[in-house]
């Protein structure tokens, strides 16, 4: 019985420590169709644009089901994505700047929704570029 019990302990364990883990990635393109689900054949349900980050939940072949910032769930192609580290604007109205801190000028504003391939960071700041080639500091608790 101890045996049984035993086993069954480990193959529980072992199944646990297996489950597929979220990982974050990153579109590569200019422009993703995001999907209802895993394949052409269902309907394009938005876009996203190139550095929007996501959150992989799931994987069915060569579809992966993503999590974004605002918690929404959809489905994109794999060949889409990339693991260069990315982040994305949470607040509306948010200072660009020309270095990190607030004691360095501000270049641009930009909106919730606006996502950025990460340069560097200097905690708590992140040192970004966009896809159109802009570059700026953003302190990192404005970002997902």
């Amino acid at each position: 019985m101890k045996r049984i019990l035993w086993l069954s302990g480990f193959l529980i364990w072992i199944t646990l420590s297996t489950s597929f883990a979220a990982e974050r990635m990153t579109v590569m393109v200019d422009k993703a169709n995001v999907r209802s689900g895993p394949g052409n054949n269902y309907d394009v349900i938005w876009m996203v644009e190139k550095y929007h980050p996501v959150l992989i939940v799931k994987t069915s072949g060569e579809w992966y089901r993503f999590r974004d910032f605002e918690g929404d769930e959809a489905w994109i192609h794999k060949s889409l994505l990339g693991k260069t580290p990315a982040v994305i604007v949470i607040k509306d109205n948010i200072n660009v700047r020309s270095g990190p801190g607030t004691n360095h000028p501000v270049l641009f504003t930009v909106e919730r929704g606006i996502p950025f391939k990460v340069i560097e960071r200097k905690s708590p700041w992140v040192h970004l570029e966009h896809a159109d080639g802009d570059k700026g500091w953003i302190h990192q608790a404005l970002l997902w």
